[in-house]
């Protein structure tokens, strides 16, 4: 299983998930607002001296899923070249709970 994080500029949060879903139709994932942090392109805290705030998607599939998912951010980062977006992608182990198990 591939865990995928993708941190954004909230001006692309709607055109990321539009650019998921075009390859996913019905894909699962969560999201996490008002993401606050610094990075390359600088501080973001949602105050008056740094007003900008990100996002944070949080998905989790299987590798020709997050290879959709790569190519969908890699699409929006060529429309909005200048938007701070990364994704970060690892493989996990997810931990079956006793009640999953009798399943």
């Amino acid at each position: 299983m591939i865990h995928t994080e993708i941190y954004a500029n909230r001006s692309v949060e709607e055109d990321i998930i539009e650019e998921i879903e075009k390859r996913i139709p019905g894909v699962c994932y969560s999201l996490i607002e008002n993401v606050r942090g610094r990075g390359r392109n600088g501080v973001h805290q949602g105050t008056a001296i740094w007003p900008e705030l990100n996002v944070l998607y949080v998905l989790y599939g299987n590798s020709r899923e997050a290879s959709l998912i790569a190519e969908a951010v890699r699409q929006v980062k060529i429309i909005f070249p200048k938007e701070g977006i990364k994704v970060f992608q690892y493989e996990v182990t997810p931990f079956a709970t006793e009640r999953e198990d009798i399943e």
